[in-house]
């Protein structure tokens, strides 16, 4: 899409994702620059402005609106708004709603300007120590215990390190499926990271599992990295490249075999989406299709 005559400019600034001397002077200038900020949680984003001294409108822009509210403020940038794009912390877009505006951004031609800065995922990979010449981030794995596992033994055959956010009320559960799934590989548990309080727990994944369960609760926003397959363990066709056909037949096979299993449609269209490197959106309405069709039937 060609850039749009008049249009503003969209900056998507990473945040610290706990130590806020990690924000750089670009972050607080592209702050500065900006009209209004949309963020995640106006609080959190209120106190980071307010430790650089930044006073701007907040607009809200979770989950749970930014569909909604996307297509507004796409059209304020249109008008010649300047707008910037934080999460609560780390890079936006990753693992969060950042997605969705930045894309609706780019289609309607407006300047996107990325600002980098931390990422828990890769600060998580490096200090975990486990190798990372090539890695697959997940983000947060699905919440039912069954959907939860299965996919996991769908990761099995990725050829590099595995990355997991977590919360502390879920890792036990998440690191008891690891341990089932990947009992031969070493896991690493970070939590609090660039904090004062941080800590990286590394053993093998059933043995990482025991000592957090003699430790109880934890506290503090978690990554969970699995170390890569040893090279006994990839099957000799594990990432042979399906063709169009197959890929869009075997999608279609897994949407109705998570319908039939009681997956709700924005979960899974989630899960599928990252399986098979597809715009989420694209897979919900094949979703909708199928339940529409299985209520003809």
């Amino acid at each position: 899409m060609e850039r749009r005559e008049g249009a503003g400019r969209l900056y998507v600034v990473g945040t610290p994702i706990g130590n806020l001397g990690d924000i750089t002077p670009r972050a607080a200038q592209a702050f500065r620059a900006a009209d209004a900020v949309c963020c995640e949680d106006t609080r959190v984003t209120a106190k980071l402005l307010a430790h650089l001294e930044i006073s701007r409108p907040l607009v809200r822009c979770d989950e749970n609106v930014m569909a909604a509210r996307a297509p507004q403020l796409v059209d304020r940038l249109l008008a010649g708004e300047t707008l910037a794009f934080a999460s609560d912390a780390g890079m936006p877009g990753v693992s969060d709603p950042g997605q969705v505006l930045v894309d609706a951004a780019r289609s309607a031609g407006v300047d996107v300007e990325v600002v980098p800065g931390p990422s828990a995922c890769v600060t998580a990979l490096v200090a975990s120590g486990i190798p990372c010449e090539h890695f697959f981030f997940e983000g947060f794995l699905p919440r039912r215990p069954g959907e939860r596992e299965r996919r996991l033994r769908e990761l099995s055959g990725v050829p590099g390190a595995l990355l997991f956010y977590e919360s502390p009320h879920r890792v036990e559960a998440t690191l008891e499926a690891i341990a089932r799934v990947f009992p031969a590989r070493e896991a690493a548990l970070c939590r609090e990271l660039t904090k004062l309080h941080e800590e990286v727990l590394r053993d093998a994944a059933p043995a990482l599992l025991e000592r957090v369960r003699e430790r109880g609760e934890m506290r503090g926003e978690m990554v969970v990295v699995v170390a890569p397959p040893a090279p006994g363990e990839l099957p000799g066709a594990a990432f042979a490249a399906p063709s169009a056909e197959d890929a869009a037949a075997a999608l279609e096979r897994d949407i109705a075999c998570g319908l039939a299993e009681g997956e709700s449609a924005g979960a899974l269209a989630k899960r599928l989406a990252q399986k098979y490197s597809r715009r989420k959106r694209e897979v919900y309405a094949l979703v909708l299709e199928a339940q529409e069709q299985d209520g003809d039937a």
